[in-house]
């Protein structure tokens, strides 16, 4: 209930600084006196996938603590996972500001972010001195500034730092946001890329002595065609998993709203009937060969079942979580 009180006052700021504002929040919240307002107590649903054990399927999205802020109180919530990042080898502002913008009629959000983040570095330095007992991945990207043709080395150099902190580690190649990166997603730039991101991680592997799994993260965009090479690609490269879906270019079913033509992915429940769609498609494709991490307008306990009954494993949730709080999280659990 308090958190419809909070939101109304939230959503009069502009989306950014409300989410800075919120962040600085749940910091002083975080191992305070207080953190009773923002833990939540929840039951164990455990699941086992990518050979790693989750307290619970849902988890947070990459997005919302790009830079690892706020583990430790978006933990207390009750996710049976946490997803940090994009983060990428070297800090960048992003886009030009205002570049997040509300679809409330729709419980849509557009972004065009660009990867704002202060650099892997400053992730890791948050993620050691996190308490956070459940499943951490951690969210890879290339800088703007390095060549498409180059951005293979981006997501090498951020496993390499990245790899001993990480329960698992997401490759996100289907931002809109970042000129030329979807183009990652096709023919042999995918197989590059994977092949290099596989010898990497078994290079790691032989380093640290433990196997972190790896998931690439796909875009809601792409044909029947293109995602059955998609599939067949991070079957051959022996991948670990797939996170579907990313934010998408589509805006047809927002078509008429406020800031509805602003460039950027949209999120929200506009992508919820794609991102399902991209799910089911996959999993008749990859036959069990590899789990699936659906994420996508997940607003609801049907929302978050819908995705799961066309093959998803694990559950994210984002916009989703910041329009109705919490309470999603507490819903999804107790009875999924």
């Amino acid at each position: 209930m308090y958190y419809s009180l909070v939101r109304k006052a939230l959503f009069r700021l502009d989306p950014e600084r409300a989410h800075d504002f919120t962040f600085r929040q749940l910091k002083r919240l975080s191992h305070s006196p207080f953190q009773f307002l923002i833990q939540q107590s929840l039951p164990s649903k455990p699941v086992s996938c990518m050979g790693l054990s989750f307290k619970n399927p849902l988890g947070l999205a990459a997005g919302l603590d790009k830079n690892g802020d706020c583990i430790d109180a978006l933990g207390a919530m009750g996710f049976g996972f946490i997803e940090v990042g994009t983060v990428t080898p070297r800090p960048q502002v992003g886009n030009d500001k205002p570049r997040l913008f509300r679809l409330v009629e729709a419980e849509g959000l557009i972004n065009r972010m660009g990867f704002n983040n202060l650099g892997v570095d400053n992730l890791i330095e948050n993620v050691k001195q996190s308490r956070y007992g459940g499943v951490l991945g951690i969210n890879i990207g290339k800088n703007k500034d390095t060549p498409v043709e180059q951005g293979k080395d981006d997501y090498l150099i951020c496993m390499e730092k990245v790899y001993a902190h990480a329960g698992y580690i997401a490759i996100n190649i289907s931002s809109p946001n970042t000129p030329g990166l979807r183009t990652l997603q096709y023919g042999e730039a995918l197989d590059d890329l994977l092949s290099a991101i596989k010898n990497k991680q078994l290079e790691l592997q032989g380093k640290y002595q433990k196997y972190v799994p790896v998931a690439v993260k796909i875009a809601p965009d792409l044909t029947h065609e293109e995602l059955i090479q998609v599939a067949d690609s991070l079957v051959r490269h022996h991948i670990d998993g797939v996170i579907a879906t990313n934010t998408t270019l589509d805006k047809s079913l927002v078509s008429g709203l406020d800031h509805c033509n602003e460039a950027g992915g949209l999120s929200g429940r506009p992508v919820q009937s794609k991102s399902t769609q991209i799910i089911r498609q996959l999993n008749e494709e990859l036959k069990g060969a590899l789990p699936i991490i659906g994420v996508g307008g997940i607003d609801s306990l049907t929302a978050a079942r819908e995705k799961m009954d066309a093959g998803a494993s694990l559950i994210q949730v984002y916009s989703g979580f910041i329009y109705q709080g919490p309470a999603l999280i507490k819903s999804i659990i107790n009875h999924i």
